[in-house]
């Protein structure tokens, strides 16, 4: 029955990212910059710009900065020693040694290193809250951070060693280490001496300016910029799950109903509606799913006796199919809240102090304010709740895997969905240990992070955020999430081809799984064959994660930067 009541929708989608950074727009990091920005310019690497306006207001603060340089004025961090070393007083002619010298004791980082993806999008978004024009920074240091995003080098930033409380003092150090000639970096595929790897990608190390050492170091932009990625990968994995949960409910015959978009009007949370759009939008064209029956049918009298009645067939399935809407609902506003808190923070000004040059339009007469904008409680708390929504969609996908491989649950479908000979064969045994695996370990990295506040700098930083944890730890989860999706696409893409064999359908199209559906299985059909005898299945999984996290189809419907459904 074809599903008819559901409603199509009209869902506005932003532009795909090709995997060709040279047919990518141009990221103005001097303007409006969201979360796929920052994913545009970290994974795809996207042209970088700072346009006239930002260069300008960078240009007035620098230069009333300057100005109260001149007067001697008593400026924390340009004229004064850092932390509680600020009752110190620093004479400016020790500007370049002062500001060295913070970059070289913070630069104190340990652990592996963070990927490209993550140095690239904490650069990108320390370009965009310099370009605020409130940091006092020249044009020339801006200038620098865009070449190394432009020409390739990558500074290697050790993952540990941010708090998240004075921004992210020591992944950012190690960032200005590399710009100021020393440190290390990636160009090329080879890790060099920073100096070396300036020089290779034909690039100047910077000579610091008054406040330009603390302006590099001093901000949100670590966890601002791993959260950017995070916003877009989980914007992705939320639009994976919606085609997913369409096809598990094809497979098992699931009720269109508790889809319909009355629900939604019922219980107008925007993600549910959003929801309810796009299982709409992805169910267009089934005839496999089981459309409502209005009025709702009678009993027959006359199937029992003394009003007992034998079983029949339930007219309503199990959650990871009746709930969806619900489920996927609070995941898009839990994804909207993380994006709305990023996309703010990648367009603040997050150092201290900050320079207000004087503004003759307004008559405002100029101001270095000493404040806390560098504290990263919002993207904490964004990070934390964003991770608790991914491990809840990666549930939802690892109850229905295992819905799908036992006869008894899945309509009799093979036993681990095998293909050859049972008992010969184990067909997705393995895997399905692995995503319970992925989902036990996801939920140890449940613990927020936000709430982990250790009193450091000799008090000074009595109570910290820990942002910069929280956005590492979702990104891990979100690492999982992936594979998860990925075991799910295969049993899945298993599960339809299985379906239609049994049915004797010369192919799924014949067999009445949507348009959308179809797409799916031969996006991971062009990674993984069928498995129509026991193989090695690891390397497969990975492989369709990274295919599926790349698929145009997702990028073009994911959400990032905006509400739900948008």
């Amino acid at each position: 029955m074809a599903v008819s009541d559901i409603a199509s929708p009209t869902v506005t989608s932003p532009t795909t990212l090709p995997d060709d950074s040279s047919t990518l727009a141009t990221v103005d990091l001097g303007g409006d910059v969201t979360a796929r920005d920052v994913h545009a310019v970290a994974v795809c690497h996207a042209p970088v710009i700072v346009n006239a306006g930002a260069r300008a207001r960078m240009a007035a603060a620098s230069a009333y900065l300057a100005e109260c340089i001149a007067n001697r004025r008593l400026i924390y961090g340009v004229t004064t020693g850092f932390g509680p070393l600020a009752r110190h007083q620093v004479a400016p002619e020790h500007a370049a040694t002062l500001q060295r010298h913070l970059i070289y004791h913070l630069a104190s980082g340990v652990g592996p290193p963070l990927t490209d993806i993550h140095v690239r999008a904490m650069m990108a978004a320390r370009v965009s809250s310099l370009a605020r024009g409130h940091s006092g920074v020249s044009g020339a240091v801006v200038d620098l951070l865009l070449g190394c995003l432009t020409r390739g080098v990558t500074p290697v930033v050790p993952e540990k060693g941010s708090v998240g409380a004075s921004g992210d003092l020591t992944p950012l150090a190690h960032v200005a280490l590399v710009l100021v000639g020393e440190g290390r970096a990636r160009y090329r595929g080879r890790e060099l001496p920073g100096a070396e790897a300036l020089r290779a990608a034909g690039l100047t190390p910077a000579v610091l300016g008054h406040k330009e050492g603390l302006a590099l170091v001093n901000g949100t932009s670590a966890m601002a910029g791993i959260a950017g990625v995070n916003a877009e990968r989980a914007a992705r994995a939320a639009a994976l799950m919606a085609r997913l949960a369409v096809l598990h409910a094809e497979v098992l015959g699931g009720h269109a109903e508790a889809w319909d978009p009355r629900f939604g009007a019922a219980r107008p949370h925007p993600g549910q509606l959003a929801a309810h759009s796009m299982l709409a939008r992805h169910a267009a064209g089934s005839t496999r799913l089981r459309a409502s029956v209005q009025p709702p049918p009678r009993i027959d009298a006359a199937m029992g006796a003394d009003g007992l009645f034998s079983a029949a067939a339930p007219h309503q399935d199990a959650y990871t199919i009746r709930c969806v809407p619900q489920e996927l609902g609070a995941i898009l506003d839990v994804l909207a809240f993380h994006a709305r808190i990023v996309d703010t923070e990648l367009e603040a000004a997050t150092d201290n102090p900050l320079v207000f040059a004087p503004d003759e339009t307004t008559g405002e007469t100029g101001a270095v304010l000493h404040g806390g904008n560098f504290y990263g409680q919002h993207v904490a708390f964004a990070s934390d709740a964003l991770a608790i929504a991914v491990i809840k969609l990666a549930v939802w996908a690892e109850r229905a895997i295992a819905r799908l491989t036992q006869p008894r649950l899945s309509a009799g479908l093979p036993e681990f969905l095998h293909g050859g000979d049972v008992g010969l064969n184990s067909g997705f045994m393995g895997a399905q240990v692995t995503a319970s695996a992925l989902v036990a370990e996801m939920r140890t990295l449940a613990v927020p992070a936000s709430v982990q506040s250790i009193p450091t700098n000799n008090d000074n930083q009595d109570v910290v955020t820990m942002g910069t944890i929280a956005a590492r730890k979702t990104s891990a989860v979100l690492d999982m999430a992936w594979q998860l999706l990925a075991i799910q696409s295969l049993a899945l893409a298993q599960g339809a081809e299985l379906r239609a064999r049994g049915a004797g359908s010369p192919s799924l199209a014949a067999a009445g799984f949507s348009p959308d559906s179809l797409a799916l299985v031969a996006s991971v059909r062009e990674v993984a064959p069928p498995l129509d005898e026991d193989r090695p299945l690891g390397e497969e999984i990975m492989a369709v994660a990274r295919a599926l996290e790349q698929w145009p189809a997702l990028a073009t419907e994911s959400t990032s930067g905006g509400r739900p459904g948008d």
